[in-house]
């Protein structure tokens, strides 16, 4: 039998769930074995969700007793599958129905979904598919609501009792609370380091959101900008320039996140990374700065050799190293979080020597010191900031 008192401590447990930051799949899964514990007999669940992300469209997460917990991310790119076209989760999403069950011992119940007749050649009796909507933000128009579906399949050879039914209604919308709460949590977090990247992110999550609030920190500055933008601009058109723009990002900015450096703003089709001292050492962010720079040589080196009847997709590439500001900038009403200070304004200005330096990439004396067998010096400029010319060398 049923025990009403242990529904309620699962009630108790998700609504602490709620309050906490838990793992979504584990949390799905142990709240699976508590009911399960309290005589309600499901034997395989599955729960999914649309979140708001750059990459990944929604998540699917599948328990059955007695097996390992299944996980799975869906990104933006994935085609539709026919198990999922043909599924009755799908249909319960595209119809907005409010329920969806199916008695699968009966000859004669209606198997009009694949999944069905697996399901019951796999002993399963009953199945049962719930939809809990909440107000989310969703990027896929094909689904428009948002929220949780979950269904439930069980063994017994009575299939779900009307008090099973209630309980697993019940449940649903104590998990569906759990849920949306560390939805929503996730989903803030992956909107502020989309935007600010995953240091400044952080740090305005962690409530560094005064304007104002900063520190000063060592770091070693990327700054690369794009050449002959605005011809490229004119002879493709705003769509196919904003194709080729992404694709610039991607070789650049990409670069500097694939080595261990964060991009902290896009100023135009100028990228501003940073490879902070607080997390590495001098001669690792070096390290990793030039690697981000012969990474964005290579990655050019394909697309350019790749494009036919294009201009060249040509930059400049700057490094520099030292002490910067890292924080809120801006209005109260308008902040963004960035770095400011004269490492900045250097590398900025070094980047434009690029053009008459014989050099795509140039780097501070400070820089050099740590790389001497892959720099040559190329004289000495006047920059921003500093008294006496500087001298600044080519990365080979």
């Amino acid at each position: 039998m049923i025990s009403m008192a242990k529904i309620d401590d699962i009630e108790d447990w998700l609504i602490g769930q709620a309050l906490g930051s838990p793992d979504m799949a584990k949390m799905f899964a142990e709240m699976c074995e508590r009911l399960r514990k309290c005589e309600v007999p499901i034997d395989r669940a599955m729960m999914a969700w649309s979140t708001l992300h750059p990459l990944i469209e929604a998540e699917v997460v599948v328990w059955e007793s007695g097996s390992e917990l299944q996980h799975e991310l869906i990104s933006h790119s994935d085609e539709e599958t026919d198990d999922w076209l043909n599924s009755p989760v799908r249909a319960v999403l595209v119809n907005q129905e409010p329920r969806f069950r199916r008695r699968l011992t009966s000859s004669n119940a209606p198997q009009e979904f694949p999944l069905l007749t697996r399901l019951s050649n796999a002993g399963y009796t009953d199945y049962l598919v719930l939809p809990t909507q909440f107000a989310l933000p969703v990027t896929n128009d094909d689904y428009p609501t948002s929220g949780i579906i979950v269904s439930w399949a069980t063994c017994d050879e009575n299939g779900f009792s009307d008090d099973a039914l209630s309980a697993i209604e019940y449940i649903q919308k104590r998990l569906a609370l759990a849920a949306r709460a560390t939805i929503e949590s996730q989903i803030s977090k992956t909107i502020a380091i989309t935007y600010l990247g995953k240091n400044a992110g952080n740090k305005v999550l962690n409530g560094q959101i005064r304007h104002g609030d900063g520190e000063n920190v060592d770091a070693v500055i990327y700054f690369c900008d794009m050449r002959k933008s605005t011809a490229i601009a004119e002879a493709l058109g705003p769509d196919a320039y904003l194709n080729w723009l992404n694709t610039y990002f991607e070789a650049t900015a990409g670069s500097v996140l694939d080595n261990n450096g964060e991009v902290l703003d896009f100023i135009g089709d100028a990228v501003l990374g940073v490879f902070p001292l607080d997390e590495q050492s001098l001669e690792a962010a070096v390290s990793n700065a030039i690697s981000a720079a012969d990474e964005t040589r290579r990655r050019l080196k394909i697309i350019n050799d790749d494009a036919s009847g294009v201009l060249p997709m040509k930059v400049g590439v700057a490094l520099s190293v030292g002490s910067v500001m890292f924080g809120n900038i801006g209005v109260p009403s308008r902040l963004t979080f960035s770095v400011i200070g004269q490492t900045v304004h250097a590398a900025a200005r070094i980047e434009s020597l690029t053009k008459t330096a014989g050099s795509d990439v140039l780097v501070t004396e400070d820089i050099a010191r740590h790389s001497r067998s892959r720099v040559r010096p190329v004289g000495s400029f006047d920059l921003s900031g500093f008294t006496d010319p500087q001298p600044l060398f080519a990365l080979e």
